[in-house]
């Protein structure tokens, strides 16, 4: 069995978290119906796509719309269904050719086969955690009974399916660790079913939620019961379509059916989650409105004695972003943007939050405040200096501790630990190496490694550097390159260049099989830092978003025309590669420079900018992207909406999009209509294709054997198109 590993101890904490791969999650051959597709080719090789004569006007522009009827979900079109089965009968033929796919598969599975640990979490006696012994297609939940304890296998979720679609989305113990409510995903969709489990019996309970999504789990104060979000019951058939609206908080007790529940709050459009404090006294609420601004309200209710009292405001409006950080008896700590753009923190009285009232713990400083927790009597900062993680402990005064030496460059985070308790768990990840967690003591300032993963490669032999280059505006982003210590990078190498740029997210050293095989085939791996990210704080995030938007992608095509100049790549060898919002990238920097790079891939992209807000969580992303019901919106997102800015008559790059029928995060029509679009279009000889996946999601909770799968496709195509030739023996260990 799996063991803790004692030693490598710090005189300090090391707060570390791990970021997941970056990997569109969609597996190779699978076929959403019947595999004889009813679709001709054209005479380019790709389906003919029948093409509707709609065109709207809107804000008095003539917007034509030939593809929206692939917008219907798969399952209830099936005009669509025989294009999508159509469109992977080409796109895996094509595949099928690169010879380099069984070595990157083989490869590819090999580093993936190392230990994966979850931070555990403590209550009473009983510890927490997941693990994977490698290539299990879902991490496996167990218990032990004190720290050194055997472990004991509570749940796992690789017997739910035979395909490894069905995962363990989340899970909390009950306070005194009697019982675990954990939330189930079915096919990658954000929807969730919430059950419980007795961890001493092992006996799954008969309290099933369902319609659960973008949700917290948290126990009241006697483990009782628990509080959750969720959306009222779709229409049917419309699950992975229709809008999300009327998300409410739900109190669900042990032991009654979920129309029982309480409701606790619901605001109509605002998203709410919820935890409790440590002590259970307090319930924390946050609501988000995109639509009214990037930030959130927090909300407070006292449950110590049930769920009667009413619920008072923190903070209001939207304009500013925070997080509640812990609690010790009616003193709340909060990380907030209110008064300080990279966040600071302060210190509420809940019998007298007025803002008046309010002490300043850590003030804002040149470095943004990433995270923060209460563990024992005192206060564990993260911070980020240029995209670098740094840590701090606090007394719960403010006055530093002491600052704790991480092991390199690297991404720490995921403190999970309470209040009086001096016991906390966190990780370490870099690029070159993967999540190792600690256990450290609060009273003692020891930290040391528990779960250390044996690797079948050594992280010395690949080198982690961080450059800076100048935007077209002069801003000067940080990127950092990744390769083999033997790989040669004074002259043009085959690279791969991601990004994302939006949303307040930062793009932190975090470990992946998938970039690390790259980096192995002979390849180099950067990561670009872009305008709309949180790496630099508010500032950082505006000037990438809006009206601004076109910052993101100028700050793409510099990354890339840097590591030209600099002689590291060249326009015939570089790929660059995004997902989401970075999908979105992809496309609309390959529309405004074809001629910088050799491949896109692009994967799940949101690539109709008028459209997104109609479906699912789109209505969320306003803050972002503007509203397209907004003239000064609508004419600023036409500039650079892949589907309607595609240029006929320019030889483009070959472009990979990948999605997957059960994304209802960006729904998969956006990537069936950018795809139909570019094979209309005269775009030069490479290929434009699209890999599309069935029984997957937008990414969380896919799979290991889709994760290869789709993974060696993208490096595989990027190999072809980059001129990457494998080093002597790949893939043959």
């Amino acid at each position: 069995m799996h063991k803790f590993v004692m030693g490598i101890c710090f005189s300090s904490l090391i707060l570390l978290s791990s970021c997941s791969d970056q990997v569109a999650v969609e597996e190779q051959g699978v076929e959403t119906t019947d595999p004889a597709s009813t679709v001709p080719l054209g005479a380019n090789g790709y389906p003919e796509t029948m093409r509707d004569d709609l065109v709207e006007t809107l804000h008095g522009m003539e917007v034509a719309d030939p593809y929206r009827w692939l917008e219907d979900d798969v399952s209830l079109n099936s005009d669509v269904a025989d294009w999508v089965n159509a469109q992977n009968e080409v796109t895996f033929s094509y595949l099928d050719t690169l010879d380099t796919r069984d070595a990157i598969t083989h490869r590819m599975t090999a580093l993936w086969d190392y230990e994966k640990f979850g931070t555990p979490i403590k209550r009473g006696n009983k510890y927490f955690y997941t693990y994977n012994t490698g290539l299990q297609n879902q991490s496996v939940l167990y218990v032990r009974e004190g720290f050194d304890g055997e472990p004991r296998m509570l749940i796992d979720p690789n017997s739910w399916s035979d395909d490894g679609t069905r995962a363990l989305a989340s899970y909390q113990p009950s306070p005194d660790g009697s019982h675990i409510v954990y939330a189930v995903q079915i096919n990658g969709t954000d929807w969730r079913t919430i059950q419980v489990l007795n961890v001493e019996s092992g006996e799954t309970l008969p309290d099933t939620i369902e319609w659960a999504k973008f949700t917290a789990l948290a126990w009241n104060k006697d483990g009782t019961g628990f509080y959750y979000s969720r959306f009222p019951a779709p229409e049917e058939g419309m699950e992975l379509q229709n809008l999300n609206v009327d998300h409410a908080i739900e109190f669900h007790a042990l032991g009654t059916p979920q129309d029982e529940d309480q409701e606790i709050v619901s605001l109509g459009l605002d998203n709410v989650s919820a935890r409790t404090t440590d002590d259970g006294n307090y319930l924390i609420i946050s609501t988000t409105q995109r639509a009214q601004g990037p930030g959130n309200q927090i909300l407070i209710k006292d449950i110590s004695s049930g769920n009667g009292e009413e619920i008072h405001a923190i903070i209001t409006g939207y304009e500013n972003l925070s997080s509640a950080v812990g609690a010790v008896e009616s003193t709340l700590y909060l990380m907030t943007k209110d008064g300080a753009p990279k966040n600071r923190i302060v210190a509420i009285d809940l019998t007298a939050p007025d803002r008046e009232n309010w002490k300043e713990i850590i003030p804002e400083s040149e470095h943004v405040i990433r995270s923060a927790s209460v563990v024992g009597d005192k206060l564990i900062v993260t911070t980020l200096e240029d995209v670098k993680s740094m840590m701090r402990v606090y007394t719960l005064d403010g006055t530093l501790e002491n600052e704790v030496p991480l092991p390199g460059i690297g991404t720490t985070g995921g403190v999970r630990g309470k209040s009086g308790d001096s016991e906390a768990f966190y990780s370490f990840a870099s690029f070159n190496a993967p999540p190792t967690i600690y256990r450290y003591n609060t009273d003692t300032g020891e930290s040391t490694a528990v779960m250390v993963p044996e690797l079948n490669f050594n992280p010395n032999d690949i080198i982690v550097s961080q450059r800076f280059y100048p935007s077209k505006d002069g801003t000067m982003i940080p990127m950092f390159i990744i390769h083999r210590r033997d790989t040669d990078i004074s002259k043009p190498t085959s690279t791969i260049l991601y990004g994302y740029g939006g949303f307040n997210i930062s793009i932190l050293p975090s470990f992946s099989v998938q970039n690390l095989t790259w980096v192995d085939m002979g390849g180099v791996y950067v990561v670009a830092n872009l305008r709309g990210g949180g790496e630099y704080g508010k500032e950082w995030h505006d000037a990438g978003k809006l009206n601004n938007k076109q910052n993101v992608f100028d700050d793409f095509a510099a990354g890339a025309e840097y590591l030209i100049e600099e002689g590291i790549t060249s326009s015939d060898k570089i790929a660059i590669y995004g997902h989401s919002n970075g999908g979105l990238l992809v496309g609309a920097t390959v529309n405004q420079r074809p001629d910088l790079f050799a491949a896109g891939l692009a994967g799940a992209g949101v690539m109709d900018m008028i459209r997104f807000d109609k479906f699912t969580a789109g209505r969320y992303w306003v803050n972002d992207y503007g509203k397209p019901d907004v003239e000064n919106d609508f004419k600023m997102q036409m500039t650079y909406s892949p589907y309607h800015n595609i240029r006929d008559g320019v030889d483009y790059p070959a472009i990979l999009v990948t999605a997957a029928d059960h994304d209802d995060r960006v729904v998969p029509g956006h990537s069936f209509k950018y795809t139909a679009m570019l094979q209309s279009k005269d775009i030069g000889e490479n290929p434009h294709m699209i890999r599309i996946e069935t029984n997957t999601g937008h990414g969380a909770g896919m799979p290991t054997e889709k994760r290869i799968a789709v993974a060696t496709d993208y490096w595989a195509f990027a190999a072809e198109h980059t001129g990457l030739t494998l080093p002597e023996g790949f893939g043959s260990n």
